[in-house]
Protein backbone atom coordinates (compact mmCIF):
# COMPACT_ATOMS: atom_id res chain seq x y z
CA UNK A 1 0.00 0.00 0.00
CA UNK A 2 1.44 3.50 -1.36
CA UNK A 3 1.43 5.87 1.59
CA UNK A 4 2.11 9.88 0.67
CA UNK A 5 2.98 12.72 3.03
CA UNK A 6 2.30 15.77 2.31
CA UNK A 7 2.77 18.79 3.62
CA UNK A 8 2.85 17.45 7.55
CA UNK A 9 0.19 15.19 6.81
CA UNK A 10 -0.36 11.41 5.85
CA UNK A 11 -2.79 9.96 3.03
CA UNK A 12 -3.63 6.45 2.22
CA UNK A 13 -3.52 6.20 -1.56
CA UNK A 14 -6.25 3.77 -1.15
CA UNK A 15 -9.54 2.94 1.25
CA UNK A 16 -12.04 0.25 1.53
CA UNK A 17 -14.53 2.69 0.81
CA UNK A 18 -13.07 5.00 -1.91
CA UNK A 19 -10.07 4.48 -3.61
CA UNK A 20 -9.26 7.94 -5.15
CA UNK A 21 -9.27 6.44 -8.47
CA UNK A 22 -5.49 5.14 -7.47
CA UNK A 23 -6.56 1.40 -8.55
CA UNK A 24 -5.00 -0.43 -5.52
CA UNK A 25 -5.50 -3.92 -6.80
CA UNK A 26 -2.66 -3.39 -9.28
CA UNK A 27 -0.31 -1.93 -6.80
CA UNK A 28 -1.17 -4.93 -4.02
CA UNK A 29 2.26 -6.57 -4.83
CA UNK A 30 4.68 -3.31 -5.01
CA UNK A 31 6.19 -2.63 -1.20
CA UNK A 32 4.93 0.18 0.65
CA UNK A 33 6.68 3.80 -0.59
CA UNK A 34 6.90 7.07 1.11
CA UNK A 35 6.24 9.74 -1.05
CA UNK A 36 7.23 13.71 -0.11
CA UNK A 37 5.39 16.22 -1.86
CA UNK A 38 6.89 20.10 -2.26
CA UNK A 39 5.24 22.84 -0.22
CA UNK A 40 3.65 24.58 -3.21
CA UNK A 41 2.49 20.79 -4.41
CA UNK A 42 -0.80 21.49 -6.60
CA UNK A 43 -1.79 18.42 -4.77
CA UNK A 44 -5.27 18.14 -2.58
CA UNK A 45 -6.74 15.85 -0.61
CA UNK A 46 -10.59 15.41 -0.37
CA UNK A 47 -10.08 14.97 3.30
CA UNK A 48 -11.54 17.54 5.14
CA UNK A 49 -11.49 18.91 8.46
CA UNK A 50 -13.79 21.52 9.79
CA UNK A 51 -14.90 21.58 6.14
CA UNK A 52 -11.59 23.01 4.92
CA UNK A 53 -9.26 21.38 2.51
CA UNK A 54 -5.78 20.68 4.60
CA UNK A 55 -3.94 21.83 1.63
CA UNK A 56 -5.64 24.90 0.81
CA UNK A 57 -5.40 25.99 4.27
CA UNK A 58 -1.66 25.12 4.28
CA UNK A 59 -0.97 27.11 1.36
CA UNK A 60 -3.22 29.74 2.66
CA UNK A 61 -1.47 30.31 5.95
CA UNK A 62 2.00 30.40 3.73
CA UNK A 63 0.75 32.94 1.26
CA UNK A 64 -0.26 35.26 3.94
CA UNK A 65 2.99 34.73 5.60
CA UNK A 66 4.59 35.84 3.00
CA UNK A 67 2.62 39.00 2.21
CA UNK A 68 3.42 40.14 5.43
CA UNK A 69 6.89 39.68 5.17
CA UNK A 70 7.04 41.69 2.09
CA UNK A 71 4.78 44.54 3.55
CA UNK A 72 7.30 45.09 6.51
CA UNK A 73 10.31 45.01 3.91
CA UNK A 74 7.95 47.78 2.39
CA UNK A 75 7.18 49.94 5.36
CA UNK A 76 11.00 49.90 6.74
CA UNK A 77 12.15 51.22 3.26
CA UNK A 78 15.81 53.03 2.84
CA UNK A 79 17.21 55.28 5.90
CA UNK A 80 17.93 58.72 4.77
CA UNK A 81 20.96 59.81 5.48
CA UNK A 82 20.94 63.46 7.60
CA UNK A 83 22.43 65.22 3.99
CA UNK A 84 19.86 64.02 2.36
CA UNK A 85 16.53 64.75 4.71
CA UNK A 86 14.31 67.65 4.48
CA UNK A 87 16.07 68.82 1.16
CA UNK A 88 14.25 71.44 -1.37
CA UNK A 89 13.66 71.33 -5.16
CA UNK A 90 16.26 74.53 -5.00
CA UNK A 91 18.77 72.26 -3.20
CA UNK A 92 21.32 70.02 -5.27
CA UNK A 93 24.05 68.01 -4.81
CA UNK A 94 27.08 68.39 -7.02
CA UNK A 95 28.48 65.64 -8.51
CA UNK A 96 31.52 66.60 -9.69
CA UNK A 97 33.91 69.91 -11.04
CA UNK A 98 32.04 70.06 -14.70
CA UNK A 99 28.72 69.69 -12.51
CA UNK A 100 29.58 72.92 -10.19
CA UNK A 101 30.78 74.81 -13.27
CA UNK A 102 27.61 74.29 -15.58
CA UNK A 103 25.38 74.88 -12.62
CA UNK A 104 26.77 78.38 -11.43
CA UNK A 105 27.13 79.02 -15.35
CA UNK A 106 23.20 78.34 -16.04
CA UNK A 107 21.81 80.01 -13.11
CA UNK A 108 22.05 83.37 -15.10
CA UNK A 109 21.38 86.27 -12.66
CA UNK A 110 20.17 83.74 -9.51
CA UNK A 111 21.77 83.62 -6.22
CA UNK A 112 23.78 80.89 -5.94
CA UNK A 113 24.97 79.03 -2.34
CA UNK A 114 27.17 76.67 -2.70
CA UNK A 115 27.62 74.52 0.70
CA UNK A 116 30.76 72.64 1.29
CA UNK A 117 30.16 70.03 3.81
CA UNK A 118 31.05 66.51 5.08
CA UNK A 119 28.68 63.74 6.40
CA UNK A 120 31.22 63.12 9.84
CA UNK A 121 31.40 67.64 10.63
CA UNK A 122 28.92 67.92 13.87
CA UNK A 123 28.91 71.37 12.54
CA UNK A 124 27.73 70.59 9.38
CA UNK A 125 24.33 68.18 10.69
CA UNK A 126 23.77 70.78 12.94
CA UNK A 127 23.40 72.99 10.69
CA UNK A 128 21.43 71.27 7.65
CA UNK A 129 17.96 71.89 8.79
CA UNK A 130 18.63 75.42 9.43
CA UNK A 131 19.81 75.73 5.48
CA UNK A 132 16.84 73.26 4.67
CA UNK A 133 14.22 75.69 6.01
CA UNK A 134 16.60 78.91 4.85
CA UNK A 135 15.72 76.81 1.38
CA UNK A 136 12.25 76.69 1.56
CA UNK A 137 11.49 80.31 2.32
CA UNK A 138 14.14 81.33 -0.63
CA UNK A 139 13.15 79.63 -3.39
CA UNK A 140 14.27 82.20 -5.89
CA UNK A 141 17.79 80.84 -4.30
CA UNK A 142 19.79 77.92 -5.61
CA UNK A 143 21.37 75.68 -3.24
CA UNK A 144 24.53 73.88 -4.15
CA UNK A 145 26.13 70.53 -2.17
CA UNK A 146 29.24 69.65 -2.19
CA UNK A 147 30.14 66.51 -0.15
CA UNK A 148 33.83 67.13 1.27
CA UNK A 149 34.85 63.48 1.28
CA UNK A 150 33.48 62.65 -2.23
CA UNK A 151 35.31 65.61 -3.49
CA UNK A 152 38.11 66.39 -1.88
CA UNK A 153 40.42 67.11 -4.36
CA UNK A 154 38.38 69.26 -6.03
CA UNK A 155 37.42 71.23 -2.83
CA UNK A 156 41.20 71.32 -2.20
CA UNK A 157 41.87 73.27 -5.76
CA UNK A 158 38.85 75.89 -4.83
CA UNK A 159 40.66 76.85 -1.81
CA UNK A 160 38.76 74.86 0.89
CA UNK A 161 39.82 74.18 3.86
CA UNK A 162 37.27 74.56 6.89
CA UNK A 163 33.80 73.44 6.86
CA UNK A 164 30.67 74.51 7.30
CA UNK A 165 32.09 76.64 4.17
CA UNK A 166 29.91 79.00 2.44
CA UNK A 167 30.41 80.60 -1.48
CA UNK A 168 27.84 82.72 -2.84
CA UNK A 169 27.90 83.48 -6.26
CA UNK A 170 25.58 85.78 -8.84
CA UNK A 171 25.92 86.51 -12.37
CA UNK A 172 28.46 88.42 -13.70
CA UNK A 173 29.37 89.77 -10.55
CA UNK A 174 30.71 86.43 -10.28
CA UNK A 175 31.54 85.18 -6.49
CA UNK A 176 29.97 87.59 -4.00
CA UNK A 177 31.49 86.26 -0.49
CA UNK A 178 32.77 83.59 1.21
CA UNK A 179 32.70 82.56 4.71
CA UNK A 180 32.49 79.75 7.38
CA UNK A 181 29.34 79.80 10.21
CA UNK A 182 28.00 77.27 12.18
CA UNK A 183 24.43 77.04 14.11
CA UNK A 184 26.00 79.53 16.98
CA UNK A 185 26.62 81.88 14.00
CA UNK A 186 23.91 81.36 11.71
CA UNK A 187 23.06 85.21 11.70
CA UNK A 188 26.34 85.56 9.50
CA UNK A 189 24.63 83.32 6.76
CA UNK A 190 21.19 84.95 6.84
CA UNK A 191 22.92 88.57 6.75
CA UNK A 192 24.71 87.63 3.80
CA UNK A 193 21.68 85.98 1.92
CA UNK A 194 19.61 89.37 3.22
CA UNK A 195 22.00 91.51 1.73
CA UNK A 196 22.66 89.78 -1.86
CA UNK A 197 19.18 88.57 -2.75
CA UNK A 198 17.70 91.48 -3.90
CA UNK A 199 17.17 91.11 -7.68
CA UNK A 200 19.33 92.51 -10.32
CA UNK A 201 20.13 92.86 -13.62
CA UNK A 202 24.02 91.47 -14.86
CA UNK A 203 25.20 93.56 -17.44
CA UNK A 204 27.36 90.62 -18.85
CA UNK A 205 27.56 86.87 -19.46
CA UNK A 206 27.58 85.01 -16.49
CA UNK A 207 31.25 84.46 -14.69
CA UNK A 208 30.72 81.51 -12.23
CA UNK A 209 34.26 80.67 -10.83
CA UNK A 210 36.82 82.40 -10.97
CA UNK A 211 39.99 82.50 -13.87
CA UNK A 212 42.92 80.95 -11.37
CA UNK A 213 40.24 78.94 -9.96
CA UNK A 214 39.13 76.81 -13.32
CA UNK A 215 43.14 76.53 -14.29
CA UNK A 216 44.02 74.93 -11.02
CA UNK A 217 40.42 72.67 -11.82
CA UNK A 218 42.19 72.00 -14.92
CA UNK A 219 45.50 71.64 -13.81
CA UNK A 220 44.00 68.92 -11.18
CA UNK A 221 44.99 65.46 -12.74
CA UNK A 222 42.33 63.60 -10.19
CA UNK A 223 39.70 65.30 -12.18
CA UNK A 224 38.06 64.47 -15.38
CA UNK A 225 37.62 68.24 -16.02
CA UNK A 226 39.26 69.89 -18.91
CA UNK A 227 39.97 73.70 -19.03
CA UNK A 228 41.07 75.55 -22.44
CA UNK A 229 42.00 79.34 -21.07
CA UNK A 230 40.42 82.23 -23.65
CA UNK A 231 42.96 83.59 -25.61
CA UNK A 232 43.14 87.12 -25.39
CA UNK A 233 41.93 89.11 -28.39
CA UNK A 234 45.06 91.69 -29.05
CA UNK A 235 43.30 95.38 -29.91
CA UNK A 236 44.14 96.01 -33.42
CA UNK A 237 46.32 98.78 -34.25
CA UNK A 238 45.02 101.28 -36.96
CA UNK A 239 47.38 102.15 -39.85
CA UNK A 240 47.50 105.53 -40.20
CA UNK A 241 46.40 106.75 -43.60
CA UNK A 242 48.90 106.03 -46.55
CA UNK A 243 50.93 109.82 -47.88
CA UNK A 244 50.73 111.39 -51.03
CA UNK A 245 52.95 110.51 -52.85
CA UNK A 246 55.04 113.40 -53.86
CA UNK A 247 55.43 114.68 -57.84
CA UNK A 248 58.96 114.98 -59.18
CA UNK A 249 60.43 117.71 -61.52
CA UNK A 250 59.24 115.58 -64.64
CA UNK A 251 55.80 114.97 -63.31
CA UNK A 252 55.49 118.49 -62.62
CA UNK A 253 57.21 120.02 -65.55
CA UNK A 254 54.14 118.15 -67.42
CA UNK A 255 51.73 119.42 -65.30
CA UNK A 256 52.23 122.99 -66.27
CA UNK A 257 52.02 122.34 -70.15
CA UNK A 258 48.68 120.19 -69.97
CA UNK A 259 47.18 122.97 -68.00
CA UNK A 260 46.64 120.32 -65.15
CA UNK A 261 46.87 121.98 -61.93
CA UNK A 262 50.65 122.13 -61.10
CA UNK A 263 52.07 122.37 -58.34
CA UNK A 264 54.62 125.19 -56.92
CA UNK A 265 57.84 124.54 -56.77
CA UNK A 266 60.58 124.83 -54.43
CA UNK A 267 62.19 128.04 -54.03
CA UNK A 268 66.17 128.25 -54.97
CA UNK A 269 68.47 128.68 -51.92
CA UNK A 270 69.39 132.30 -51.39
CA UNK A 271 73.59 132.88 -52.22
CA UNK A 272 75.41 133.83 -49.53
CA UNK A 273 76.22 137.46 -50.49
CA UNK A 274 79.60 138.65 -50.40
CA UNK A 275 80.23 142.67 -49.18
CA UNK A 276 83.25 144.01 -50.91
CA UNK A 277 85.01 147.00 -48.75
CA UNK A 278 85.72 149.50 -50.71
CA UNK A 279 88.68 151.71 -49.91
CA UNK A 280 89.00 155.42 -50.17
Amino acid sequence: MAKILSNGYKFSACNNNNNHGFGCNKFDHLAPVMIKMPVNSSFRSKSTVNGELFGRRRVGIIAAAASESKMGIISIGKSLKWWEKGLQPNMKEITGAEDLVESLLKAGDKLVVVDFFSPGCGGCRALHPKLCQLAEMNPDVQFLQVNYEEHKSMCYSLGVHVLPFFRFYRGAEGRLCSFSCTNATIKKFKDALAKHKPERCSLGPTKGLEEKELVALGANRDLSFVYDPKPEHPQKEVAPPPLAPVPTVAEVGSGLGTGSPSLPLPLPIPLKSTLVASGR
